[in-house]
Parts: C-alpha cells; sequence; structure tokens
C-alpha cells in the first residue's frame, strides 16, 4: 500500500511541474485533492486498512497529501505571477503619450444671450427680481387688467393646474409682486422661463421671456424709447434703427410694438424682413393706471412703462436661426457654433 503512495506522490509531482497555467493547477487540484479526488479517496478507504497498519498507512497519506499541496501551491504562484506579466505587457501604458483631452462645455446660446441682456440693463441701473414660474390667476391676469373673461386672455394660451393657478404665460406676474412690495423709484427686470399651449418653428410650449419696468413720478414714453435705444443698439450694432408702432396689451395705456431695422439686410429689404426692413423685437407701454391701483399705487402720483421679450426671440435675430425648436432638440451640431 505504501508504495501505491509513492506512485501517487511521483505522478502528481510531474504532472504540478508541467502544469502551465492556472487553470491546470487548478484541474489538478481538483483531481488529487477534490471531494471526488485521489487523495480523498484514500483517506475514505483508511477504515478498511487493518487496524495494526492503518496508523503508518494514514502518516504516509497525511504526508503526501501536504507535499501535494506545497506543490500545488508553489505552482499557483509561479502560473500567477507569469500571467500577470502577460497582462501587464498586453496592457502596457505608454506614460509618455499626451494625455486625452475632455472637450469643455460652454453655456447654452439661449443662456449667453439671457446674460448678455441682463448684463446691459444693470449696466443701466436695473436689478432682477424672481417671481414663481406655477401663478396664481390674480397675478397673471387680474392684476394685469386682465379679469375674468376677458377677451385679452384669449392672446395667450394658457396651460390651467386648475381655476385659479396657472403656469405663467409671462414674466409680467413679477412686475405686480414688486410693487406690491416696494415703493417707487422702482427700476427692475424679471427674466424667466414661461409656458404657454404652442408649438410650431416660432413657438415653444416652453420659453424665456424678461419683463423690465421703470416706476417713479414723471417717467415717460421718452424714458423708454432711450432705454430700449440703448439697449437694442447694444445687442445688434450701433446702426440699428428702432420704431414704435402702436398695438394693444391690457397692462400698458399706450402701448407698442417695437421694431428694429432687420439685422440680416439693415434695412434694405430681405426675405427674412419680408421686404419691410423691419423685424418686430418685444412689446411695450405705458403701465395702465389700473395696474398701478392694482398694485395700491396713485396713478395719479406715480408713472412707469414697461417692456417684455422673448430671449429666443433676440437669439434667433442676433444669431439668425429661423426655427426656434433648434434650441431645445440638443443636436449637438447646432449648439457647437454657439
Amino acid at each position: 500500500m505504501l508504495n501505491d503512495l509513492d506512485s501517487i506522490k511521483s505522478l502528481a509531482g510531474e504532472e504540478i511541474e508541467k502544469a502551465d497555467s492556472l487553470k491546470a493547477v487548478q484541474d489538478l487540484k481538483v483531481r488529487y485533492l477534490g471531494k471526488k479526488g485521489i487523495i480523498t479517496g484514500k483517506i475514505k478507504s483508511l477504515a478498511a486498512i487493518a487496524k495494526e497498519d492503518r496508523r503508518e498507512y494514514g502518516k504516509s497519506l497525511n504526508d503526501v497529501k501536504i507535499y501535494i499541496e506545497e506543490l500545488l501551491g508553489v505552482r499557483e504562484k509561479a502560473c500567477k505571477a507569469v500571467e500577470l506579466n502577460k497582462t501587464l505587457q498586453i496592457q502596457r501604458i505608454d506614460v509618455t503619450i499626451p494625455g486625452y483631452r475632455i472637450p469643455a462645455g460652454h453655456l447654452h446660446p439661449t443662456t449667453q444671450v439671457l446674460g448678455e441682456i441682463i448684463g446691459i440693463f444693470t449696466s443701466l441701473g436695473f436689478h432682477v427680481e424672481e417671481g414663481p414660474e406655477v401663478e396664481l390667476d390674480f397675478y397673471n391676469f387680474e392684476a394685469l387688467n386682465m379679469p375674468k373673461e376677458h377677451p385679452a386672455r384669449d392672446m395667450q394660451d394658457t396651460f390651467y393646474i386648475s381655476d385659479d393657478v396657472v403656469l405663467r404665460t409671462h414674466t409680467s406676474p413679477v412686475q405686480v409682486r414688486v410693487m406690491q412690495n416696494n415703493t417707487p423709484p422702482l427700476r427692475v427686470i424679471a427674466p424667466g422661463k414661461v409656458y404657454r399651449c404652442d408649438a410650431d418653428v416660432t413657438h415653444i410650449p416652453m420659453f424665456h421671456q424678461l419683463e423690465g419696468f421703470m416706476v417713479d413720478k414723471h417717467i415717460t414714453m421718452s424714458h423708454l424709447k432711450g432705454v430700449l435705444e440703448v439697449f437694442i443698439q447694444r445687442v445688434f450694432g450701433a446702426d440699428t434703427k428702432l420704431r414704435f408702432r402702436p398695438s394693444f396689451f391690457p397692462f400698458t395705456e399706450p402701448s407698442a410694438e417695437i421694431d428694429i431695422s432687420c439685422v440680416i439686410c439693415r434695412g434694405a429689404g430681405c426675405n427674412v424682413c419680408k421686404n419691410t426692413g423691419w423685424l418686430e423685437i418685444l412689446g411695450a407701454g405705458m403701465i395702465n393706471p389700473r395696474v398701478f391701483e392694482m398694485a395700491g399705487y396713485d396713478p395719479a402720483q406715480y408713472t412707469g412703462f414697461a417692456f417684455g421679450m422673448g430671449i429666443e426671440r433676440v437669439a434667433m435675430l442676433k444669431y439668425g436661426i429661423d426655427d426656434i425648436r433648434l434650441f431645445y432638440e440638443n443636436d449637438k451640431r447646432f449648439l457647437d457654433q454657439f
């Protein structure tokens, strides 16, 4: 029986020495030491050996087991070193190669234009105010001289949360909130997101607007014209002309649509301006006395002007973009141009 163990020991040594991979080592471990392995089988057969021979045979068997375990351990360590070296050769890093450049992002074109506009008005002494995007009907309509069932409400396709709560259709409610909580003089701009149920090449359900207003004693249309001229010429160039066209807004009286000389043809006439030489840019006017009354101001003592513009509209004219939806389709080819 001891000769049998010597044969197993000799054979195991030869096979382990020839093992050239971790898998081969693992297979030999299973072959000799696994649950159904050769050594495990010999251990299970000890009970069948005569009592007087069992002690010596068991000791020899244990020595063989330890011998095989040690050989397997040494061979496994050697195979791991070989495989690690192969991996390092394959995955070798050349530290002299320049690093990969991660493209830097930039502000969205709408954000860029909005920042430019805010910078212009703050340089003129205006300060920024904000208000809720989910607004009460009172502030969005009634306090701006558009009571229930007023036909002017049809000018704005509104998202209603409930009968008395809407997604604001303009940033003008900020004007009312500021006037209710402050006394003149006021010089304020209110930029932010607004929502209207409309979608085509010039309209989207969510866009950005900027409301501006000034309130004090003796404010006139000439003040409005002066402020807007500075704004327009800083955005579109010093040679850009400005004109007022009579219009109607329930929260201003008188009201006007503000046009600028076409930024494409500079007033000569082209397809963009439909050969008129002019482009509509924003709406403005003197604040309606009814709005002052709703805010708690005495319209006999104070006057003021207000104006409102779509930021995307300004960006479209500034950059010659003909489809407002491009701003929010997240096409990298479009955004990379800005």
